[in-house]
């Protein structure tokens, strides 16, 4: 089965952060990225730009509305995903577990709702 781990993160903190952390947190994600390929779960992957430069769209009435920004104010903002292939919530757990994020933000888990 197919999961979606969102890595949710505060951008601010992210911000924050020196380059020597940067550099450690960015070799981080190179060995966990590696260990998930190796494994066979991997499918695929992304960071994502910061909160700041998201557009929301929504259509009313057949119009197209979009605002600048996420679409939630909150905390921590989703930064990044892996698509992972599990044989269950139980594998995908413990992938998620070892993003590194997983240990100072939020990792959600969702399956993958495949059609046809």
């Amino acid at each position: 089965m197919k999961y979606l781990a969102m890595i949710y993160q505060d951008d601010a903190a992210e911000a924050a952060k020196g380059p020597e952390a940067m550099q450690q947190m960015m070799g981080d994600y190179y060995k966990f990225t590696t260990a998930i390929r190796e494994a066979g779960v991997y499918k695929s992957g992304e960071a994502l730009h910061p909160s700041a430069t998201a557009t929301t769209v929504r259509v009313r009435d057949g119009k197209v509305q979009t605002t600048d920004g996420p679409f939630a104010e909150t905390k921590e903002q989703l930064g990044g995903y892996y698509l992972i292939e599990c044989k269950d919530l139980d594998e995908a757990i413990h992938w998620a577990s070892q993003i590194p994020h997983a240990s100072e933000c939020a990792v959600e888990i969702r399956p993958v709702l495949v059609f046809g």
